[in-house]
């Protein structure tokens, strides 16, 4: 029988994805989840005004939407006081994660990040044939010196940091990511994944000018504004770079309910100021619903906790089980000492007391 004739490196590849979906965990536990904590959407939702303007472009979907979203393109720059040339709009921060990785990294590249983090960026480093140097948390962060000094090491073409990291919940202030540019090695980009910035403490950001051709950020719309199933993020960086971007990106990937729904949340800001405000409740929510069954939580600058279980990735996993069983919907971190924790996303008054309900029932079975 014939059969496709697939690139030697696609061949090397595994048939995985980074995330098993939570509607598949559904399918496949024949339920569906009283809980959706797992994957650090904003259940909270979206601005009624977003919701109101892509409802109104609803019926212009016939049309293919603005290949280079000028207008959000435009409101981005204007709100961060860059110009538009430094702004790139794409489908969520993954698809503009593989777009750069495609621009910069071809088979034997050496890439670094942190073994552990967020694990879309490897998928679509493997993608490309580029070789992952993976250095150890410190302290349940990103080490932003190691990952450095192994940059140097390998003679990487890119690193990645998140910042507020992903799964951790932790952060490094703006000013030392800026500070740690100046070990950056020669000819070597620094990628901010910063999707979580809007939750973190002031001075979280970092102060990088947009045209500072080190430097990549990436920021969503589907955290702090509640858009995750629209698939929009963007970019900041130097003209060159965000330029760089046309040879290869789909001009045409972004839909026009998106494109409107995003521009109107931009211009929410009280309403982004009263997801703040609902993230940061459940955030202590969920402290004390550990607490009040002996177990601890890590400071979050994001809009979920990480639950220290109090022993081993084994019995992490065990707990995370048996509240899936349960109709609790978490996920934790993959890599020791990390996988000692579960993730779990910020909720509803409501989703956390399907939490509350479920959790002391998870650690005795665990424990058992």
């Amino acid at each position: 029988m014939d059969t496709p004739r697939y690139t030697d490196l696609v061949q090397t590849l595994p048939a995985n994805v980074p995330f098993v979906g939570p509607e598949e965990q559904e399918r496949a536990r024949g339920a569906p989840f009283a809980a959706r904590l797992g994957a650090n959407e904003n259940i909270f939702g979206p601005s009624p005004k977003a919701i109101a303007a892509m409802r109104a472009e609803a019926e212009n979907v016939w049309k293919y939407g603005d290949p280079t979203s000028h207008d959000l393109r435009a409101a981005l720059a204007e709100s961060m006081g860059v110009a538009t040339g430094n702004i790139l709009v794409g489908e969520g921060i993954d698809g503009l994660l593989g777009n750069l990785v495609r621009l910069l990294i071809g088979p034997g590249d050496a890439v670094v990040t942190s073994d552990g983090a967020y694990p879309t960026f490897n998928y679509h480093v493997a993608g490309f044939g580029g070789v992952l140097h993976k250095v150890p948390y410190r302290d349940d962060h990103e080490d932003l010196a190691a990952l450095m000094t192994r940059a140097h090491a390998v003679n990487a073409k890119l690193i990645y940091l998140a910042n507020p990291d992903n799964p951790m919940g932790s952060w490094h202030r703006g000013a030392d990511i800026v500070a740690a540019l100046e070990h950056l090695p020669k000819g070597c980009l620094l990628l901010l994944d910063e999707a979580y910035v809007e939750f973190a403490p002031d001075g979280t950001a970092a102060p990088v000018s947009a045209d500072d051709p080190r430097v990549i950020r990436m920021r969503t719309f589907s955290k702090a504004y509640g858009m995750a199933g629209a698939r929009i993020g963007y970019a900041i960086g130097a003209p060159d770079l965000i330029r760089s971007f046309d040879k290869i990106r789909n001009h045409f990937g972004m839909n026009r309910m998106a494109q409107v729904g995003a521009l109107a949340a931009l211009r929410d800001m009280e309403w982004l100021a009263d997801i703040q405000a609902r993230v940061a409740e459940a955030r202590d929510s969920i402290a004390r619903i550990a607490a009040g069954h002996g177990l601890a939580t890590l400071p979050s600058a994001t809009n979920f906790v990480a639950v220290d279980c109090g022993r081993d990735g084994d019995f992490a996993r065990a707990v995370l089980a048996a509240l899936v069983a349960r109709g609790v919907f978490v996920r934790m971190p993959f890599v020791a000492p990390q996988d000692r924790c579960i993730r779990i996303s910020c909720g509803r008054p409501e989703d956390l007391a399907v939490l509350a309900r479920a959790l002391p029932e998870a650690l005795a079975e665990a424990r058992g």
